[in-house]
């Protein structure tokens, strides 16, 4: 994933988590606001809670992959912050995708089909 589409400044971690919308799944907790960019970025927060340094890398891997294959569906200027749970370690990839997909839906991001 290249560097201009991810959050890596803390501060705007703070400002996303403070001004932004939430949804919460077993799994993970998916953060998002409006961004003036026009394009969608992604931040990943893994905790050491998790496990040691393969298993959150692991983790990390796969939510980046989950949202780079869902990232044409959904609307683009968002910065989106996901936060995986400690069960995030011992989920299957497809759970943590369904996870990923109910939360993105809670929180409208979604592209509006055309008929």
């Amino acid at each position: 994933m290249r560097a201009e589409t991810t959050v890596k400044e803390n501060h705007e971690f703070r400002r996303i988590y403070r001004k932004g919308r939430s949804a919460v799944s077993a799994c993970m907790v998916v953060y998002c606001q409006k961004n003036r960019q026009g394009r969608s970025r992604l931040g990943v927060t893994v905790s050491t809670k998790l496990g040691k340094a393969v298993v959150r890398n692991r983790v990390r891997r796969q939510l980046r992959e989950i949202y780079r294959l869902h990232r044409e569906e959904m609307k683009p200027g968002y910065d989106v912050i996901v936060v995986a749970r400690v069960r995030a370690a011992h989920t299957a990839y497809q759970k943590l995708e369904a996870s990923y997909l109910e939360a993105v839906r809670q929180l409208d991001l979604w592209k509006e089909m055309e008929p």
